[in-house]
C-alpha cells in the first residue's frame, strides 16, 4: 500500500488477523496497567512498558522530556495522522473487587485510561505488523490528563503536533454499550475553570452584625449571586454553568467568622465564551461584595478549552466507526466535563469519540467512581476504530 494506492481490503484483513491473534494480549496489557495505576506525571512504569512493547515491534519510541509519556512515529514520511491516549490514574481507592484490582493504595484507573493505553498500544503493534502503511502515523501516549491545565500542554510544548495534519482520540463512555462508538460534530466536551475565593472580615458577635462585616452573609450572596448573574449575562445556548463544590467558614453558631473559603468550577461549551469568563466572574464578584465591606482574594485558574470536533475529522471518524459495524455509530451529547485533548486541537484539527464500555446489563457506573470498570470487549473495538481512522484518512487524502 502507498499513500496514492490504498488497498483498503488488505488493510482491514491484516488488522482483523492481528486482532484475532492478539485480543488476549490487549486484555493482559489493560489488566496490568489497571493493577499498577500511576498518578499524573508519575507514569514511569506505564511509560516503560509502552516503550518496551513498541521497541519489540521494531519501532523507535521516544520518551517525552518530562520523563513520562511517549511519542512514536510509524510509516512513511509526510503529513502525519496522530492518535492519542492518556495514561494516568486517579487518587481514588478502588472498590471493584476485581482479581486484578489496583495494588496502589488510594489510586485507581477509575476513568478508563488503562483501556485507552492498551488500545493505542494495540494500534501501534497492529500497524507495525503491516508491510506498508498508507500514511504516516504518530502515537502519543500522554501523561497527566487528570490535572489542570493538563499534560497535553507538556506534550504540545515538546513538539508532538509538529508535522501532524489531524489528531484523534477515544474516551471510555460507561453510558454507551460495548460495540457502540459515540460521535458528534462540534463541541463534545466543555471548558472547565476553577474558582477559589477567600473572604476576610474582622469577625464579631452574631448579635451585632451591623458593627462588623458579616462574612457568612457575604458568602451567601456570592454562592447564589455569581451563578445567577452569570446565567443572565451569558447566552444560555453556550451551556455555561457555575457550581460551588466546597464551602467553609466558622465553627461557633454565635460568632461571625473572620475567614471563609469558596471553591467551585465554571464550565462552558463555547470556545468564545471561555475567553470571556475570567474577567466577567471578577466583575460580578466585585459587584456583589463591594456593598458588604468584606475583603477577598480570588484565584481564578483557567483549565482546558472545550474539545471541538472539526467537520472533516468527524467525517473520517464516522467512516472509521462504520467500518467496524454498520450499527456501531451512536449519537452522543456534549459533556459538561473537561478534557485536555482540547489543547491539541488548538494547534491542529481533529476529533474525539466515545468508546462504549458498558456490558449492556447491570448498573451503569459513571467515570471517577470507585467501582468503575469497563467491558474488555471494547478494547478490540477501540483498536479497530482508531486503526480505521488511519485507513479512512489515507482514503480521503489519496
Amino acid at each position: 500500500m502507498t499513500g496514492q494506492h490504498v488497498d483498503a481490503e488488505r488493510f482491514l484483513t491484516d488488522l482483523d488477523d492481528w486482532l484475532a491473534a492478539n485480543t488476549a494480549q490487549l486484555v493482559a496489557w489493560r489488566r496490568d496497567f489497571h493493577s499498577h495505576p500511576e498518578l499524573s506525571r508519575s507514569e514511569l512504569r506505564t511509560t516503560g512498558i509502552v516503550v518496551d512493547e513498541l521497541t519489540k515491534a521494531g519501532l523507535s519510541p521516544r520518551i517525552l522530556p518530562q520523563g513520562v509519556g511517549v511519542v512514536c512515529d510509524i510509516g512513511p514520511a509526510g503529513p502525519l495522522v496522530a492518535l492519542r491516549a492518556d495514561m494516568d490514574a486517579l487518587p481514588i481507592a478502588e472498590l471493584t473487587g476485581l482479581p486484578f484490582s489496583s495494588t496502589a493504595e488510594g489510586v485507581s484507573h477509575a476513568c478508563g485510561h488503562d483501556g485507552h493505553t492498551a488500545v493505542l498500544l494495540g494500534v501501534g503493534k497492529a500497524l507495525a505488523s503491516m508491510e506498508d502503511l498508507p500514511i504516516g502515523v504518530r502515537l502519543i501516549f500522554q501523561a497527566a490528563e487528570e490535572v489542570m491545565p493538563g499534560g497535553a500542554l507538556d506534550a504540545v510544548t515538546a513538539g508532538v503536533t509538529r508535522g501532524v495534519s489531524q489528531i484523534y482520540a477515544l474516551h471510555c463512555d460507561p453510558k454507551l454499550e460495548v460495540g457502540k462508538v459515540g460521535l458528534r460534530r462540534g463541541p463534545i466536551t466543555s471548558a472547565a475553570d476553577h474558582v477559589e475565593l477567600v473572604l476576610h472580615s474582622p469577625g464579631g458577635h452574631t448579635s451585632r452584625p451591623h458593627l462588623t462585616a458579616d462574612l457568612v452573609y457575604a458568602m451567601g450572596s456570592v454562592i447564589t449571586g455569581l451563578p445567577g448573574i452569570l446565567s443572565r449575562r451569558i447566552d444560555p445556548r453556550t451551556s455555561t454553568v457555575m457550581v460551588w463544590g466546597s464551602v467553609h467558614a466558622g465553627d461557633a453558631p454565635n460568632a461571625i467568622p473572620q475567614e471563609g473559603r469558596l471553591r467551585g468550577t465554571v464550565r462552558t461549551g463555547d470556545h468564545a465564551t471561555w475567553a470571556l469568563l475570567e474577567p466577567l466572574v471578577r466583575e460580578i464578584i466585585e459587584g456583589l461584595l463591594a456593598p458588604l465591606s468584606v475583603r477577598y482574594d480570588m484565584i481564578y485558574k483557567r483549565g482546558v478549552p472545550p474539545v471541538v470536533n472539526d467537520s472533516i475529522s468527524t467525517e473520517i471518524f464516522r467512516d472509521a466507526i462504520l467500518s467496524v459495524s454498520p450499527d456501531a455509530l451512536a449519537d452522543t451529547a456534549q459533556s459538561g466535563g473537561g478534557e485536555d485533548f482540547s489543547w491539541y486541537l488548538e494547534n491542529v484539527p481533529g476529533a474525539m469519540a466515545r468508546l462504549g464500555v458498558w456490558s449492556g446489563h447491570g448498573q451503569q457506573v459513571d467515570l471517577h467512581q470507585p467501582n468503575f470498570d469497563l467491558d474488555e470487549r471494547a478494547l478490540a473495538v477501540g483498536v479497530r476504530t482508531l486503526a480505521g481512522v488511519v485507513l479512512q484518512a489515507s482514503l480521503r487524502n489519496r
